[in-house]
């Protein structure tokens, strides 16, 4: 027999079981609330956008003859959002930087007025006895899996490197995707942040090992610092690279396997605006040279499949099959490429 109701109430509502004291936040089985401010002011950007949150479960007790809503699961995301329309923290810059800055008082009436109609999605227990409840949370975290190191830093951070990385990676994973860079099952476990986050570093900081890139989740996590220029950077890149190679076209390359693909996208960037750790590669007019460089690259791509005996072809290979994230391996790489486009542009 079905123990449960899904329901949907919205902010509205649950402000007034507050205020008229029908909502219980804080029954024993709840942890405390914990949430930085950053997180609250995510959640918040999220209702900003019109996007779902997690459902909340909730139980009823009366008590005489008041019907208490009791918070099961979603307590933290209910006070973050009540908080706020009390005026209790603002939207950060990070999340939304049209409304930065912004308490629920000072939003515009119409914005306002879509907040308190955002639908919070609501697992009515029916009946639930404290042990009920206990049972509720161990079948819930038994499908659990565990994170990956990605799926952590999404967990631990929410500024604005962050913010930057996840823009980008949802910007072109559809390209990645299509040619053959990633896979759909690589994506659901965040595999485009990673990758766009790996390339932010190198614009960042310089092309190194992708062992550093929590450094920078850190490093930006509440100072902007140059991002916005740095992502201006990445979508130059990207456009050029899209110029050269169609998804399509660039899947039917060894560009097409990822450490390779980090290495293109470097060159190209070097070539457009220089990246440290590059400084002795030569830099070329890749966008006027589409055709050229588009010809060259095919050629490496090609010589990657055969035994070539030239010395320098064979450490370019020897360095994409080995150690290839090492930061010497990469940065051997794409001075490589640089140079070999400089040879015919």
């Amino acid at each position: 027999m079905k123990k449960f109701d899904t329901r949907v109430y919205s902010v509205s509502d649950f402000v007034e079981w507050e205020s008229s004291g029908l909502l219980d936040l804080s029954p024993e089985f709840q942890r405390r609330s914990v949430w930085s401010e950053k997180a609250k002011s995510y959640l918040i950007d999220t209702i900003v956008r019109g996007k779902p949150i997690p459902k909340v479960l909730i139980t009823q007790e009366l008590k005489g003859t008041r019907n208490i809503r009791v918070v099961v699961d979603g307590q933290q995301r209910l006070r973050a959002i009540l908080e706020f329309m009390e005026d209790g923290f603002k939207i950060s810059k990070a999340h939304n930087p049209e409304f930065a800055g912004k308490t629920y008082s000072t939003l515009n009436e119409g914005l306002q007025h879509e907040i308190l109609k955002y639908e919070i999605g609501v697992d009515l227990l029916f009946d639930a006895t404290y042990p009920d409840i206990l049972d509720i949370f161990a079948r819930l975290n038994t499908y659990s899996v565990r994170l990956n190191n990605q799926e952590q830093l999404n967990a631990k951070y929410l500024g604005f490197f962050k913010q930057t990385a996840y823009s980008l990676g949802y910007e072109y994973v559809g390209y990645w995707v299509d040619s053959g860079i990633l896979t759909k099952a690589q994506v659901s476990r965040m595999a485009e942040a990673t990758l766009a986050s790996d390339l932010l570093v190198a614009l960042a900081d310089g092309v190194q090992t992708n062992k550093n890139i929590s450094t920078f989740y850190k490093k930006f996590e509440d100072e902007e610092g140059d991002l916005d220029k740095i992502q201006d950077l990445f979508h130059k890149t990207m456009s050029v690279i899209g110029e050269i190679y169609p998804a399509s076209e660039l899947k039917n390359t060894n560009f097409s396997r990822i450490h390779l693909f980090y290495s293109l996208f470097c060159a190209v960037a070097h070539c457009i605006s220089g990246v440290e750790g590059l400084e002795h590669a030569p830099r070329v007019d890749i966008i006027k040279n589409i055709k050229k460089t588009r010809v060259r690259l095919d050629e490496i791509s090609s010589r990657y499949d055969e035994d070539d005996e030239s010395q320098d072809y064979q450490k370019f290979i020897d360095y994409s099959r080995r150690a290839t994230t090492d930061t010497s391996r990469r940065i051997f790489r794409s001075e490589f490429l640089c140079k070999k486009l400089s040879e015919i542009l």
